[in-house]
């Protein structure tokens, strides 16, 4: 899939954003048709950090670089945790799987995960996979905060290369991180996501990406919205999901 492939603008895509309040886009790729489909097409190629949806490549890392065998491994908690700049979160703050810690966004996992991964390799890997701008730091987490940024045009990339087992991880380790991705399923669709929140020079950076498996089509999808840091969340998280889900529904994926 090339990077310059063409990528129609779709304004009136803009619509559930101003429904909901907040400004940002949504790029879409059509896996059937080829195609790519974006609210804003700069907006598209604008790298921020990634937060939360980093935990789709640092699973596949962890795996690979045998800090963990598997999604099921627990790691012990770590007994603190800096509320001001992850907020207060109780029910995370104990002993967790890998796996429990990806459905519920417990960061401090994954940061006790990437103390046992050499900065190298990180930046090794993610530049092979051609994650954002694959910087790291020496920073237990340089996803939330940077210096680690990626475009939502790199998120849908990024999907298709594991849909398509495209990337240099073991088929094994692939198919442990579908399954664990998995959020919603019916009788007509699956879906396979990750949310994200982080902080970029003074915002709040909203993710949601992922992709919706049909029998007949996948849609890979990123949405990313920005509010000013500090300021009430209001449905900050609950639009991420709601602008998404009411784009893919007037393309047709749900």
């Amino acid at each position: 899939m090339s990077r310059v492939s063409a990528q129609p603008h779709r304004p009136d895509l803009q619509q559930p954003f101003r429904d909901c309040g907040f400004k940002g886009s949504i790029t879409v790729f059509d896996y059937k048709q080829g195609k790519w489909i974006t609210s804003d097409s700069t907006d598209s190629w604008l790298e921020t950090v990634p937060a939360s949806t980093f935990k789709i490549p640092n699973l596949l890392i962890a795996l690979e670089a045998g800090v963990i065998d598997s999604e099921m491994d627990t790691v012990g908690w770590v007994g603190s945790i800096d509320t001001a700049l992850y907020g207060y979160r109780p029910s995370t703050y104990r002993d967790m799987t890998v796996r429990h810690a990806f459905e519920v966004s417990a960061g401090w996992v994954f940061m006790e995960l990437a103390k046992k991964v050499s900065r190298q390799r990180y930046a090794q890997v993610l530049h092979d996979i051609g994650y954002g701008n694959a910087a790291v730091s020496e920073h237990a987490d340089f996803w939330n905060f940077g210096p680690l940024k990626v475009a939502p045009r790199d998120q849908v990339e990024m999907l298709v290369n594991v849909y398509e087992e495209k990337l240099p991880f073991s088929k094994h380790n692939l198919d442990i991180l579908k399954d664990v991705m998995v959020t919603e399923q019916t009788s007509d669709y699956t879906i396979r996501s990750k949310t994200g929140w982080g902080v970029q020079d003074g915002k709040d950076i909203g993710w949601w990406v992922g992709y919706v498996q049909r029998r007949d089509n996948v849609y890979f999808f990123a949405t990313r919205i920005t509010k000013a840091n500090g300021t009430p969340s209001g449905d900050f998280m609950k639009c991420r999901l709601d602008i998404t889900k009411a784009v893919l529904r007037r393309l047709g994926a749900l």
